[in-house]
C-alpha cells in the first residue's frame, strides 16, 4: 500500500457525504491492558500519516504507552473507507490513539498544528516528498523551533536516485527481489501481507526509539527516515548473501532445492493439507518410529539429511502416498507427540478461534468506529511478561478535537468559530 502517494490533509480531501450519519459514540478508554508502567508513557507523539507505513510506527509507540495524536484532514485518513484488501486498515492501525481534524491547507489550521507540535516529542509523517515543507512542517522548520524535536519521516526511498518515485509495497517487491522469490519461476507474486509497510514502520518506530536515547544524552533530537525499498532489500539480504557465500542466485521458494529432505505441504485425508517437516537425522529416525516406517528408517539412501535432500525426486512421492489415507489431526497429534514441526493450513479469520492466542491474551477485545465490538492481535511481545494491551478503540475522525484544542488554549468562542469556518472537524 502507497505510503507516499495522496496530498497533504486538508477538507478538500473529504469523499464523506454531508448527508451520511454521524458514527455513533462509542470509542473511549476502559479497556484491559498491562498493568505494568509502560516504558513510553510520557512522550507525546503527533503524526501526520496515512495508510500503514506511518500509522503502524504511530501504533508501536502507542501500544508502548505514548500519547499518539493523529492529524487528519477533516474528511479522515481515507483508510476509514476502504474496501476489500484495505477495510480492516484503519481499525489495526490506529488503536490506542486519538483523532484531531484539521484542514492544514489554511493559516489557522497549520497554526493549531504547530501548536501541537510545540508540545511534542516525536513528529511523525509520510507523505510525498515536499508535502510538509510546502506546510512548513518539515523537519527543518520545526527543529528550529524545538531542537529536542525527533523527526520521523517514512518514504518509499532513502535519499538518492530513486527517490523521486512513487512507491507502493507492491513496486518495491517487485523491484527488490522479494515478488520474485515468492512466486513460482516465471511468476512474480507479492507476499500476502503488507509487510514493507508494516515493517518499515516498525523500523520507523525503532529508529525513534533510538532517537530518543541519543536525546537522553545530548538533549537533541534528529531526524529519522525509513523507506519501504530499503526496506525490502533487508528481507531479502539473506537471498543475497546466499549469493555471496556460495556464488549461486537463490532460485524462487517454490522452486528452490530445500534445504532439508521432508520441509512440504501434504495433501492427507479429505483434501485437507499440513506442513510437515523433518529437518535432522534425529527426527528422521523419530518420525519413521512414530508411522512405522521401518523400512525407510533402514534404507542406505536416507542416512542423512544431505542423503534424504537428494532423494527427495522418489522419497516424497512415497510419503504422499503413505500419508494420504491419515487424517489431519492425526497426523498433527503424531508430530506433536513427538517433537516434530508441522503445521494446519490457516487462514487468516480461522485465528481468531485460535486456542493459544485466545488463552495467552494475544488477541485484545476492540471497539471498531462504527460501534461494532471484534478482537485485534496485539504486538508480538511481552514486556514483564505481560502483552502491552490496547488503551483506546480506534478514534472516530476528530474525536478529540475540541479536548485538544482546548489544552491549547482555546476557548469555547474560538473552537465554535474554528468549526464554523471549516478549520477544524469534530
Amino acid at each position: 500500500m502507497s505510503q507516499v502517494v495522496g496530498q497533504p490533509p486538508s477538507v478538500k480531501d473529504s469523499t464523506v457525504s454531508e448527508s451520511s450519519p454521524p458514527p455513533p459514540a462509542v470509542s473511549g478508554p476502559a479497556l484491559p491492558a498491562t498493568s505494568l508502567p509502560l516504558p513510553l508513557a510520557g512522550l507525546r507523539v503527533i503524526e501526520f500519516t496515512h495508510m500503514v507505513m506511518g500509522p503502524t510506527c504511530g501504533m508501536v509507540l502507542a501500544d508502548l504507552g505514548a500519547e499518539v495524536i493523529k492529524v487528519e484532514p477533516l474528511g479522515g485518513d481515507n483508510t476509514r473507507r476502504l474496501l476489500g484488501s484495505g477495510a480492516g486498515f484503519f481499525a489495526l492501525f490506529n488503536r490506542n490513539k486519538k483523532s484531531i481534524a484539521l484542514d492544514l491547507q489554511t493559516p489557522q489550521g497549520r497554526e493549531i498544528a504547530l501548536k501541537l507540535v510545540a508540545t511534542a516529542d516525536i513528529v511523525s509523517e509520510n507523505f510525498k516528498p515536499g508535502t510538509m515543507q510546502r506546510l512548513g512542517l518539515d523537519y527543518a522548520s520545526l527543529s528550529k523551533l524545538n531542537e529536542g524535536l525527533i523527526y520521523v519521516s517514512h518514504k518509499g526511498f532513502l535519499p538518492g536516485p530513486y527517490d523521486h518515485r512513487t512507491a507502493l509495497d507492491e513496486v518495491v517487491q517487485m523491484m527488490g527481489g522479494l515478488a520474485y522469490m515468492t512466486g513460482r519461476p516465471g511468476d512474480p507474486l507479492r507476499a500476502g501481507a503488507s509487510v514493507n509497510d508494516i515493517m518499515g514502520g516498525m523500523f520507523g518506530a525503532i529508529g525513534a526509539m533510538a532517537a530518543l536515547a541519543a536525546r537522553a544524552k545530548t538533549g537533541k533530537g534528529q531526524e529519522v527516515q525509513a523507506a519501504l525499498f530499503e526496506n525490502n532489500v533487508f528481507l531479502v539480504a539473506q537471498h543475497m548473501m546466499q549469493f555471496a557465500v556460495t556464488g549461486q542466485p537463490a532460485a524462487p521458494m517454490p522452486g528452490r532445492i530445500s534445504a532439508w529432505g521432508i520441509y512440504d505441504v501434504f495433501t492427507v485425508q479429505g483434501g485437507a493439507q499440513i506442513f510437515l517437516a523433518v529437518v535432522s537425522d534425529t527426527q528422521w529416525q523419530l518420525f519413521c518410529d512414530a508411522f512405522g516406517f521401518a523400512d525407510l528408517r533402514a534404507d542406505p539412501r536416507l542416512d542423512s539429511n544431505n542423503d534424504r535432500v537428494r532423494a527427495r525426486d522418489w522419497l516424497l512421492p512415497q510419503l504422499r502416498e503413505r500419508l494420504a489415507p491419515r487424517t489431519a489431526a492425526e497426523l498433527s497429534a503424531l508430530f506433536e507427540q513427538h517433537g516434530l514441526p508441522f503445521a494446519p493450513i490457516t487462514r487468516p479469520e480461522d485465528l481468531f478461534d485460535d486456542p493459544h492466542l485466545q488463552q495467552t491474551g494475544g488477541l485484545a477485545p476492540l471497539r471498531l468506529p462504527d460501534g461494532r465490538e471484534t478482537h485485534v492481535p496485539l504486538l508480538p511481545l511481552t514486556l514483564g511478561g505481560e502483552r502491552p494491551g490496547v488503551r483506546l478503540n480506534p478514534p472516530r475522525l476528530g474525536e478529540h478535537t475540541r479536548g485538544l484544542l482546548q489544552e491549547l488554549g482555546y476557548g469555547e468562542a474560538d473552537i465554535q468559530a474554528l468549526q464554523g469556518g471549516k478549520i477544524v472537524g469534530g
